[in-house]
């Protein structure tokens, strides 16, 4: 997800949540020889950020049996808050399960339109197909919408949406997309759904948690998810009717990015509070669509599996532009956040992984 220049954003800053730590634990801190990690593969790793072999990385943590083992910052610092960008949309899941836990929403079988039936007569396009889309379409990137951020020619393109004032509007009135296909029927998609990368639809579901909570996303955010994982340093990004873009762009530092993922790592747990409920956890990160060969998605989670061919380990992750990615490893005990400012460069995530399979899976000894 592109950022764009004209949206303004605002700062949730330590002034707008409360001062002092609510009670969730911290981090502790541990030696990574004695949980199991190789210091010399991450030594290596540090020297060739360093060296200019990768470029752009801003930060390597990693958690291993829910301490803080690693943690190496090539620019700015533990306070440093990192736009990486799309990586948001993860973060937009948990609140999505948190809103089903607490029965604001009734399940991912909710139909959107329904939720704003001030917006369902003059939609463009209208199509029958639209009143059926549901919840679990837009967290599985596989809504009928003609909505695909891959292709720049596609008409739910997010950098159309950007020049629209009204970003759920725009979504609600693309068409249905169509599909060529060789034979006499379409082959059937695996999980039975096919897959189209749209951050509208990302947003939209900040929308939907507004209407079905009563509070803003953001807020909702703060209340239910930031405040009891300790998180104070959060920036959004906001719509130009000024609704948090969802779909990307929330800045986080690397050390709070790490807490997003052990939560997950912990099912949904951390300090002692369920914050979403284990269920929920297991569904975000169940298959429910296929990428490619190699990468399945869940409820805006990436799933794949990393590591040499012999070793390979399968691992959940947020990811956004730049090479971005927050990621858990259940296998391991491990969760890890990388973050990059490549944004729109050609082998950005390719990097990302490289850091992943030749530097810190290798330092694993199981």
């Amino acid at each position: 997800m592109r950022v764009p220049l004209l949206i303004l954003t605002a700062i949730l800053s330590s002034s707008s949540l409360p001062a002092t730590d609510t009670g969730a634990a911290q981090w502790v801190r541990g030696a990574a020889a004695d949980n199991g990690l190789d210091p010399a593969p991450l030594a290596a790793l540090g020297a060739d950020v360093r060296s200019g072999k990768f470029v752009k990385i801003g930060s390597v943590l990693i958690a291993r049996h829910g301490k803080l083992v690693y943690e190496e910052y090539f620019d700015g610092n533990a306070d440093t808050q990192r736009d990486t960008r799309s990586a948001t949309k993860s973060i937009t899941d948990i609140l999505v399960g948190i809103a089903i836990d607490e029965g604001k929403l009734r399940g991912v079988e909710a139909r959107v339109l329904a939720l704003f039936p001030e917006r369902q007569h003059g939609i463009r396009n209208p199509d029958p197909r639209k009143a059926r889309i549901t919840v679990e379409d837009l967290l599985t990137m596989s809504s009928p919408l003609e909505c695909d951020d891959w292709n720049d020619a596609s008409r739910g393109n997010e950098e159309r949406m950007y020049l629209i004032e009204d970003w759920t509007q725009f979504v609600l009135d693309l068409p249905i997309r169509g599909r060529m296909y060789t034979g006499d029927t379409p082959p059937a998609p695996p999980y039975g759904r096919n897959f189209s990368y749209c951050t509208g639809g990302a947003f939209v579901l900040g929308e939907v948690l507004s209407r079905v909570t009563g509070m803003r996303a953001d807020r909702y955010a703060e209340a239910k998810l930031f405040a009891p994982l300790g998180i104070h340093a959060v920036t959004w990004v906001y719509s130009p009717l000024g609704s948090p873009q969802t779909g990307g762009g929330l800045r986080l530092t690397s050390p709070d990015l790490l807490r997003i993922a052990q939560l997950y790592l912990n099912s949904g747990r951390w300090g002692g509070q369920q914050i979403v409920s284990a269920a929920w956890v297991k569904a975000s990160t169940t298959p429910h669509a296929r990428i490619d060969e190699a990468t399945e998605y869940g409820y805006l989670w990436w799933l794949k599996s990393f590591g040499p061919a012999a070793h390979q380990v399968p691992a959940y992750f947020m990811s956004g532009n730049g090479g971005n990615k927050v990621l858990v490893i259940p296998e391991l005990d491990m969760a890890a956040v990388i973050t990059s400012t490549n944004y729109g460069t050609r082998g950005m995530h390719e990097q990302t992984e490289r850091i992943l399979n030749e530097y810190l899976l290798p330092a694993v000894s199981r």
